[in-house]
């Protein structure tokens, strides 16, 4: 408990300084270091001295679009990283780092992999020793790859319990069709069923190497020495073929409405997502599309939620968002509400995308949402942990210092001309997609009006591709 303690004050006080420097001026990123390894790691090295914590975040080529047929299979090598290494055992792992205070934690995502980790700096030498067992020398225990699996699955069947937990799935396997980006991150659970220890470690050789993947110190340490200790330790990692990228193929828009109506029989809110093609992270365009979408769906006061929960009270919440991978995106407006006022719901959501596309944005609502855009910023990145995952993402989506430095100027620059124009090319009114969760019996005809439906059952493992 002790050190429980002492960690959360050191945390505290890396948010309360970094808090501090945010609100002194334009923000601005801190300086930091890259280097790349001989065997292709690319380093990212940023001091930090307020506080003596160290935050590490790493990426790999490693997530779900190279699950191929077997999905579930980047979250469950993931998971298994920390099952046990060439020199401890999954207990003693734990010990280790319960001991001292620290976390190291690895995960899968859409499109890459990632581990995390968080220690005091005066156990530097252990935790980055035991980074460097779990990323190079894992075992992939049978027993407790069995463990992680029988979780998983446990986890997959709880979530259809909650509409919310899975419709994001539903809308990417709507969206994506057979593209490798409609790949559920946790899989399935006929394919997580099927999944083995020794597919885990071909999955391992085949996208955990040092080149295609980066890590990120952000803390109290010296630059020149840290290098060093990297290289002695991640030096060693053999150098891979990066593995093909099947995310970059064209993923077809939609040409014409359609409606995924999944049933939950015992359901009494109907959960639905309206949504169609969006953007690549590398779009130009896109500080200009944050200040629309806080307008639109992207804060408390934005125009879908005073419509949806303030003027008519068919729901507590809804929002619009941007999903954007590196070759492409979804735009969607999420929220729920009780299966009678489902109807009233969608049309309201919809007749609020129209005026968005009619009325445009004025004068006084743009500087309202560029000054709430620009506050935004700073809080974004003020811990060590967040500013270690942005260099981590700039270095997967390939932009640079450029886009925090210029963020602030970039929002300033945005006028309402520029903002009609956004709405018109990004913000998508026809051949909406649509994702609705609740009673089919009780909203079946409601969801004919919007387009082809298909019907699948919450319970029902997998979703045709459309």
């Amino acid at each position: 408990m002790k050190h429980f303690f002492r960690y959360f004050f050191l945390l505290l006080g890396v948010c309360f300084s970094a808090t501090v420097f945010a609100q002194s001026g334009t923000f601005k990123l801190p300086a930091y270091e890259k280097t790349v390894l001989k065997n292709g790691l690319t380093i990212y090295l940023m001091e930090q001295h307020e506080v003596p914590t160290i935050t590490l975040s790493a990426v790999m080529p490693a997530g779900a679009i190279y699950d191929k047929t077997q999905n579930g299979l980047a979250t469950m090598t993931a998971s298994a990283l920390m099952t046990g290494t060439a020199r401890m055992t999954k207990s003693k792992l734990e010990e280790e780092l319960d001991f001292i205070g620290a976390s190291v934690d690895a995960y899968a995502s859409k499109e890459s992999a990632g581990l995390s980790a968080r220690f005091a700096s005066k156990d530097r030498d252990k935790v980055l020793g035991i980074v460097r067992d779990v990323l190079l020398t894992p075992t992939f225990d049978e027993k407790e790859f069995e463990k992680e699996k029988a979780l998983l699955i446990a986890g997959l069947e709880q979530a259809k319990e909650s509409p919310r937990n899975v419709i994001g799935n539903y809308f990417d396997q709507l969206s994506y069709g057979s593209h490798v980006y409609a790949n559920p991150e946790s899989g399935k659970v006929s394919t997580v069923t099927k999944l083995t220890a020794a597919d885990a470690r071909r999955f391992y050789r085949s996208n955990y190497i040092p080149n295609g993947s980066a890590i990120a110190l952000v803390g109290d340490f010296n630059t020149r020495e840290m290098k060093v200790k990297l290289e002695s330790l991640f030096g060693a990692w053999v150098k891979g073929t990066v593995p093909t990228n099947l995310a970059n193929a064209a993923v077809q828009p939609p040409t014409s409405a359609k409606v995924l109506l999944v049933n939950k029989s015992d359901a009494k809110e109907t959960t639905f997502i309206i949504g169609g093609p969006g953007v690549p992270r590398s779009n130009p365009d896109y500080v200009a599309m944050e200040v629309v979408n806080t307008v639109f769906g992207g804060r408390f006061t934005s125009w879908l939620n005073d419509e949806l929960r303030v003027n008519t009270g068919l729901t507590y919440g809804a929002n619009s968002s941007f999903s954007r991978l590196k070759h492409a995106g979804t735009f969607r407006i999420s929220t729920f509400t009780a299966t009678k006022n489902t109807e009233a719901a969608m049309d309201t959501a919809i007749k609020v995308l129209n005026k968005l596309h009619t009325t445009g944005i004025d004068e006084k609502t743009l500087t309202s949402a560029k000054n709430y855009v620009k506050g935004g910023l700073p809080p974004r990145y003020e811990t060590s942990g967040q500013l270690a995952g942005l260099l981590t993402s700039m270095f997967w989506y390939g932009f640079d210092e450029s886009f925090i430095n210029n963020f602030q100027k970039n929002v300033d620059e945005l006028t309402v001309a520029k903002a009609k124009e956004i709405v018109q090319k990004y913000y998508p009114k026809n051949n909406l997609q649509f994702i609705m969760v609740g009673n089919a019996e009780a909203i079946r005809k409601i969801a004919a009006k919007y387009g082809t439906v298909t019907e699948v059952n919450i319970k029902d493992d997998s979703v045709k591709t459309f």
